[in-house]
């Protein structure tokens, strides 16, 4: 639509700033457009970016980068609270233990562990997720749910609110690709990992976000049993976040 606010916000010092609103939902509803972001961290924002942030009227922010990440570059606007999910990273330190062994990394032990990383969303760090719906169900919103580079832990996130609001398979995922259009891969990052593993890692892929699920379907049976058991979804928080995130 035309008259559509804009999905992405380039700042500057803050790439994949974007709305989840305004994506097809339950019952031929859609998502409320500036209410919840994605994005990556906001510890370098400069001062453009923040009067634009500030116009959103974002109140909340949710990370989920681990605490060394996250001393490294706080949020950079007093007037937005920050709740702390931390989810470790653990990519580069699996592919350096790989490389210790003499073996020479490739894409293909990038993707593993990416794959890897994904499991471990559901198998290690659910309560971090389920306390971010626990708080999306509050009185937070506009607010910004980032990590580092706000692809893999955000987009696992991201992934469950669209699907919890029933946004179509097919939309969810190309929700997801965006990241490869909008991300700007810092390339200082992991300088010791060769250019075509860096290349992953700062990317997505639909078979990062295919792990996560499996895992579900693994664990939990069926994402379905998933938002309920794993995230302490039921009927009534389902119908709640739905009257809150939705257009009438």
């Amino acid at each position: 639509m035309s008259d559509s606010p804009a999905r992405h916000l380039n700042l500057a010092g803050a790439s994949n700033f974007r709305d989840l609103g305004g994506y097809p939902a339950r019952n031929d509803r859609r998502i409320r457009w500036r209410q919840i972001f994605r994005s990556n961290h906001l510890g370098h924002l400069t001062d453009g970016d923040i009067e634009v942030v500030r116009g959103l009227g974002v109140r909340s922010a949710f990370d989920f980068r681990g605490r060394v990440e996250r001393a490294e570059a706080l949020c950079g606007m007093a007037e937005i609270t920050v709740h702390s999910l931390p989810v470790e990273p653990t990519v580069v330190a699996a592919l350096r233990a790989i490389a210790a062994t003499g073996t020479p990394l490739s894409t293909v032990h990038a993707t593993e562990v990416m794959r890897d990383s994904y499991r471990s969303y559901v198998q290690q760090n659910t309560p971090r997720f389920r306390t971010l719906f626990a708080h999306l169900l509050e009185d937070s919103a506009p607010l910004v749910i980032h990590c580092t580079a706000g692809k893999d832990r955000t987009g696992f996130a991201c992934a469950l609110i669209l699907y919890t609001l029933g946004v179509p398979d097919q939309v969810i995922s190309e929700d997801y690709l965006l990241t490869n259009r909008f991300y700007r891969r810092d390339p200082t990052a992991s300088s010791d990992l060769p250019d075509d593993v860096k290349q992953v890692l700062g990317s997505v892929q639909t078979s990062f976000l295919a792990a996560a699920f499996e895992a579900i379907d693994a664990d939990y049976g069926d994402l379905e049993d998933y938002l309920r058991d794993g995230l302490g979804l039921g009927a009534a928080e389902r119908a709640e976040f739905e009257a809150r995130y939705l257009e009438a």
